[in-house]
C-alpha cells in the first residue's frame, strides 16, 4: 500500500466507511459513497485533486481529495428516500451524472458507485464499486 494510501485508508475509517458508529447518520442507510481514480490523459494517477459530489436537488456539495494513487471516496448523506436522486461528480471542468441506484431493502451492504476521471472523460463504472471497496478494505485490515 503507499504511503498516501496508508493515510487515507485510516480517515476512511474515522469516517465510518468502513465502521458502524452507532449514531443513525453513520449507518449504511443513511449513506451513499462516491469512489474511484483521477488519472491524467497519458493514464498516471493524479494526486492531491479535488473532486466535488454534488446533490443537484440541493445543491449540497461533498469534497474528496485523492492520494498518491489518484484515489479518492467521498461519503454522501442520502437516505433511503433519496434513491433515484441525480448526483454530479466533478474533476476540475469534467462532470460526470450519475444517479443513486440502491436497493432501500439492503441495509447491510454499502452503497454507492464508482466515477473515474481519465484525462478529458468521465466514466461510472458502478459494478466496480464493490470490488473497488473491497480492495481498499483489504488493504486497510491488511495494515
Amino acid at each position: 500500500m503507499s504511503g498516501a494510501r496508508r493515510l487515507l485508508a485510516p480517515a476512511l475509517v474515522a469516517a465510518g466507511l468502513f465502521v458502524a458508529p452507532a449514531a443513525a447518520e453513520h449507518e449504511v442507510y443513511y449513506r451513499f459513497t462516491v469512489l474511484g481514480y483521477v488519472k491524467d490523459a497519458r493514464g498516471k494517477p493524479v494526486a492531491d485533486a479535488t473532486v466535488e459530489v454534488v446533490r443537484d436537488k440541493t445543491g449540497f456539495t461533498y469534497l474528496g481529495e485523492t492520494d498518491h494513487d489518484g484515489f479518492y471516496a467521498v461519503r454522501v448523506r442520502l437516505g433511503d428516500e433519496s434513491r433515484g436522486e441525480a448526483l454530479s461528480v466533478r474533476q476540475g471542468t469534467h462532470v460526470c451524472h450519475v444517479i443513486a441506484a440502491f436497493d432501500p431493502a439492503n441495509q447491510i451492504e454499502e452503497r454507492g458507485t464508482r466515477v473515474d476521471f481519465e484525462g478529458a472523460r468521465s466514466v461510472e463504472r458502478a459494478t466496480s464499486f464493490r470490488s473497488t471497496l473491497s480492495s481498499v478494505t483489504d488493504a486497510v485490515s491488511r495494515h
